[in-house]
């Protein structure tokens, strides 16, 4: 398919600012008008007082080899939350074009699109939290530009049918956005290895969930070519600082402690799961492949307000389609759990 038609006629034609760092790296820097004295604090020998690279060549040369992809398949943003927000920008005209979001889903799809003057079109997961594909075939238009997929979707924790997400790929004229926030939990192959056969599909990836670096705020995408040098002329010329670089680079190194952390999150999972099915006021816990449950309870107000005083705060999502009555708990380390656990039995008293 044409990408390069998707993309709104003013960003095809965008010059994009050429900072300073773009040209030249080292040397006697005087070009850029930076402190050539130095900055007010030093972090691990770093030189605050000079921009960082705006390209991240070496960030994205490290991500594509965790990936085993190319530096040109790699966008890394402020979070996920800054790549959902410049494909809106560089995809979809205001006032015109529409993106499509499968609710319940993650809320800044749709905050997003808001911002930017962009329809949102919803179409109702099943009852089992699935795609279903007809559905998303008549809320799509001929305006429509993006499609995001959450997979393991927030905050159903549930891993959205590949085929499904594939088939859509195929069939729709659309880019088709899949966010992948919480892979590493669910232990299953990512859709990564399909960007060579859909050149339409966008893969988002972050460092805030397995890999503990929330702080930092750095996420990714990794797409084809075209769509990554769009993204890169948008975006704002220093968007990632040299110390969320430099905390990406060493913790990259440690794919061990992402291992062990996964796996206790996991282990604890399948604890979680266990005992919440026990407690009085729980109706029903959803099947997970995140580091969340989604619980069905009683009463969710009441409950997350009980649970707020104890001093454990979880997340009410009652308010979403097919969410009645539902609240989001993370999975905490197992004396959090305990503690939640306890809570939520003194509720039911």
């Amino acid at each position: 398919m044409d990408i390069e038609a998707l993309i709104r006629p003013n960003i095809r034609r965008l010059k994009p600012y050429r900072s300073a760092r773009q040209d030249y790296t080292s040397g006697i820097l005087l070009d850029a008008n930076e402190n050539a004295f130095g900055s007010a604090v030093m972090f691990d020998g770093l030189e605050l007082n000079r921009y960082p690279d705006p390209s991240q060549k070496q960030l994205r040369s490290r991500i594509a080899q965790l990936h085993n992809v190319q530096p040109e398949n790699i966008f890394v943003g402020v979070g996920s939350d800054e790549v959902i927000d410049l494909l809106i920008r560089i995809f979809c005209e205001p006032r015109l074009d529409s993106v499509v979001i499968l609710e319940p889903t993650y809320g800044v799809y749709r905050v997003a699109a808001d911002v930017n003057d962009i329809t949102v079109n919803s179409s109702l997961l099943t009852d089992e939290f699935q795609i279903d594909p007809d559905d998303v075939q008549r809320t799509s238009d001929a305006n429509t530009k993006l499609i995001f997929c959450c997979s393991p979707n927030n905050p159903t924790g549930n891993l959205l049918r590949r085929q499904d997400i594939l088939d859509l790929c195929a069939v729709t004229q659309a880019i088709v956005v899949v966010d992948e926030a919480y892979v590493d939990f669910a232990q299953t192959e990512s859709l990564i290895g399909a960007l060579s056969q859909f050149p339409n599909l966008v893969v988002l990836r972050t460092l805030s969930k397995a890999w503990g670096l929330a702080a930092i705020r750095l996420g990714y995408a990794l797409a084809h070519p075209l769509i990554v040098s769009y993204l890169m002329k948008a975006k704002a010329p220093y968007n990632i600082n040299a110390l969320t670089s430099m905390e990406a680079l060493k913790a990259l190194e440690r794919a061990d402690h992402v291992q062990q952390s996964v796996a206790s999150t996991i282990a604890e999972r399948k604890r979680l799961f266990r005992e919440l099915e026990r407690v009085a006021c729980v109706q029903r816990v959803f099947p997970s492949d995140a580091n969340f449950l989604l619980v069905h309870v009683t009463d969710a107000r009441a409950l997350h307000q009980r649970l707020a005083q104890r001093g454990v705060i979880v997340r009410d999502r009652s308010s979403e389609p097919k969410l009645a009555n539902c609240i989001r708990i993370s999975v905490g380390t197992p004396g959090q759990n305990d503690t939640l656990l306890t809570a939520l039995k003194e509720f039911d008293k």
